[in-house]
């Protein structure tokens, strides 16, 4: 599977280890950065891995900074992403399961390794249920 990951500083420790994880399971990963903890704005990051799985350069994305939220929100701006902000295992699978979720956004500052690991295993392997989801997340896009 072709995964887009960022971060900003806060999360970029994180990012590191999940994408060498992700690297081990034979995923192809696109590091949009950064590439150390110097201090960073996270849209300079969430912008493009959101462009990446918008224009299907990546089937889904990884975004992670401090709480999770300022990464999460940026992507979330772009037309047809639902970033999910996710701190455990079962949100991550519901986001994928009912809402559709193409980005996984975690809170780097708020979550063990192994947590954020088990996130990123069950929202890869977590398809979209469809049913009585779908009219709903058509409603997420219709302002």
């Amino acid at each position: 599977m072709k995964i887009a990951i960022g971060a900003d500083h806060a999360g970029f420790s994180l990012k590191e280890k999940l994408k060498k994880y992700l690297q081990e399971q034979g995923h192809e990963v696109k590091d949009f950065g950064p590439s150390s903890e110097a201090s960073v704005d996270y849209p300079d990051f969430a912008h493009p891995v959101a462009n990446a799985v918008e224009k299907k350069e990546a089937e889904l994305g990884l975004l992670m900074c401090g709480s999770g939220n300022g990464i999460n929100m940026t992507a979330n701006k772009h037309a047809g992403i639902r970033a999910a902000l996710c701190w455990n295992a079962e949100i991550a699978k519901l986001s994928r399961q009912h809402n559709n979720a193409n980005i996984l956004s975690l809170p780097a500052r708020f979550i063990e390794e192994a947590e954020a690991k088990k996130c990123v295993d069950v929202f890869l392997a977590t398809p979209f249920e469809g049913g009585r989801h779908e009219g709903r997340v058509a409603k997420i896009s219709n302002c």
